[in-house]
C-alpha cells in the first residue's frame, strides 16, 4: 500500500512540474495579449466591420437584451472589454457563444481587439435597461454603498485605468446571473477575494443590488479615480 500511494504521489508531482510551466506561460501570453491591444492605436472604422459579428447579440448600438441573456456592453470602458475578450480567448471566462467570437479567426491579433473594443467604446443606448420590480431598491443602494463604491465607484462609472467595470445601467437579470455566477466558480476570471465578498450577501442584497445598479445612468456617471478593485 505504502509503494502505491508512494507511486501516486510521484505522479501528481509529476504532472504539477508540467503543468505549472504551462499554466504560467498561457498567464503571461494573456497578460501579453491584453497589454499589447491597450498599447494600440484603434482603427474605429476596422472596429464598425468587426462589431457586424458582436451586433448580431449584442444589436447594433450594443444594448444588449432586456432579459438579461446578453450584457449591455456600449460605453464600457476600453480596458474593461480588452480583458474579458482576452480572457474568453485563454479560458478565463466561459461563454460558449463568446468563446467563438473571441477567437483569432474572428478576432486576429490583439490590434482587432483594439479596434472592436474601442468602437463599443464610443456606442451609445438610447433604451431603457431591463430592471426588477423595484421592492429592494433602496437597500440595494445601501449594500452597494457599504460593499462595493469603494471600487466600482459612488455612481457605478467604474475606472478605465483600473479596469475596473461600469456597472450603471447594466441589465438587472444579467447582474444577477454574474452575481451568483461568480459565487458558484462560472466566472474564473473573478479574484478569490471579490468571490468571498460576494458570497457574504444574502438574496434580499443581490436582488436590491442588481436592481438599484440596472436603474443609474450610465451616461451620466463619467470615469472616476477609484482604488483597484479585486476582480
Amino acid at each position: 500500500m505504502k509503494r502505491i500511494q508512494l507511486k501516486h504521489t510521484r505522479l501528481a508531482a509529476g504532472l504539477m512540474a508540467v503543468l505549472l510551466p504551462a499554466l504560467a506561460c498561457a498567464v503571461a501570453t494573456a497578460r501579453q495579449e491584453l497589454q499589447d491591444a491597450l498599447r494600440s492605436k484603434p482603427n474605429l472604422d476596422r472596429g464598425a466591420e468587426l462589431f457586424r459579428n458582436c451586433a448580431v447579440c449584442h444589436g447594433p448600438q450594443g444594448g444588449g437584451t432586456r432579459d438579461g441573456g446578453v450584457p449591455r456592453i456600449a460605453g464600457q470602458h476600453i480596458s474593461v472589454l480588452a480583458k474579458q475578450l482576452v480572457d474568453y480567448r485563454h479560458d478565463r471566462r466561459w461563454d460558449i457563444r463568446m468563446e467563438h467570437f473571441a477567437d483569432k479567426h474572428h478576432l486576429v491579433d490583439s490590434q482587432a481587439i483594439a479596434d472592436v473594443t474601442a468602437y463599443i467604446h464610443e456606442l451609445t443606448v438610447e433604451a431603457a435597461p431591463g430592471v426588477g420590480d423595484g421592492e429592494l431598491v433602496a437597500h440595494g443602494a445601501n449594500v452597494y454603498g457599504r460593499r462595493c463604491a469603494g471600487c466600482h465607484g459612488e455612481s457605478g462609472q467604474g475606472s478605465a485605468k483600473n479596469v475596473i467595470p461600469r456597472v450603471a445601467g447594466q441589465h438587472y437579470d444579467y447582474l444577477m446571473r454574474q452575481i451568483y455566477d461568480a459565487v458558484d466558480g462560472r466566472r474564473p476570471n473573478f479574484s478569490p477575494t471579490h468571490i468571498r465578498m460576494l458570497a457574504t450577501l444574502d438574496r434580499s442584497d443581490i436582488v436590491g443590488l442588481a436592481d438599484y445598479l440596472s436603474r443609474l445612468d450610465p451616461s451620466k456617471q463619467p470615469d472616476a479615480p477609484v482604488r483597484a478593485a479585486a476582480r
